[in-house]
């Protein structure tokens, strides 16, 4: 019983083999239709939010943005469409990482210790690192514009315009006893 079981596998592996030639790739390929029709706007429209996303951090720490391509909009395959989202949300979260670590981080929340809360909103100086509307209009024109002053802004968005001010050559002068009382200048 056994031998005679033997000598019919490769002959079933066979038939099985040529079932699914016959059956499977059709099968799959109408399936793969399916999902193109259905799925490549939602794609495209991942890829649009993953690049708006890594743009505003990349605008938020200064850096040129990452070029635009349209290629997921023009090209048919939803496999090319996946691969650009995936990557687009690889830069996306890449981007997030570095903007979420200033790099004097520990310099600017020593000097927010001593100034006042994230969220003063009492002029003439706002926000956690006490910027006054003139600096906030040199160092983060884009977020007054946009969100008001700095006590509407996020800690990390005060952050990094202290940041661009202390790349601008300012160092930590603008806050110069704290910046003393902390040991950065």
């Amino acid at each position: 019983m056994v031998r005679q079981l033997l000598r019919c596998a490769p002959a079933l592996v066979l038939a099985c083999l040529a079932v699914w030639a016959f059956t499977g790739p059709r099968q799959a390929a109408a399936e793969d239709t399916k999902v193109t029709r259905l799925d490549a706007g939602a794609v495209v429209k991942q890829v649009h939010r993953y690049q708006r996303e890594t743009w505003r951090w990349q605008k938020l720490m200064g850096v040129r943005p990452t070029p635009r391509s349209r290629a997921a909009e023009t090209d048919p395959s939803i496999k090319f469409k996946l691969w650009v989202r995936n990557l687009w949300h690889r830069r996306a979260v890449r981007a997030r990482r570095k903007a979420a670590r200033p790099p004097h981080r520990s310099g600017w929340l020593c000097i927010h210790r001593y100034e006042g809360s994230w969220r003063d909103p009492n002029p003439p100086y706002y926000g956690g690192l006490q910027m006054d509307i003139g600096f906030q209009r040199t160092y983060g024109r884009e977020l007054l514009h946009r969100k008001g002053t700095a006590d509407h802004w996020t800690p990390l968005e005060q952050m990094w315009v202290a940041e661009h001010a202390h790349r601008s050559g300012r160092g930590y002068y603008p806050w110069p006893n704290t910046a003393r009382s902390c040991g950065l200048i």
